[in-house]
């Protein structure tokens, strides 16, 4: 088994109200900060790649 290493945004600061991610080759794990051994998202890179962009406010392909 895979060993995560788990990261949340700089810009969450000391706050526990965030997700994080760990990434692999193959895919993008999120996570509940205040919930760590929960469930688990896991997308591909180009989805994750996707909500980036359409997060910053650009347009999806």
């Amino acid at each position: 088994m895979q060993t995560l290493h788990w990261q949340k945004s700089i810009y969450s600061g000391d706050s526990s109200n965030c997700v994080e991610i760990a990434t692999t080759p193959s895919a993008i794990h999120i996570r509940d900060s205040k919930n760590t051994g929960g469930l688990q998202l896991t997308i591909t890179s180009s989805t994750w790649t996707e909500f980036i962009r359409y997060a910053a406010g650009g347009r999806a392909s």
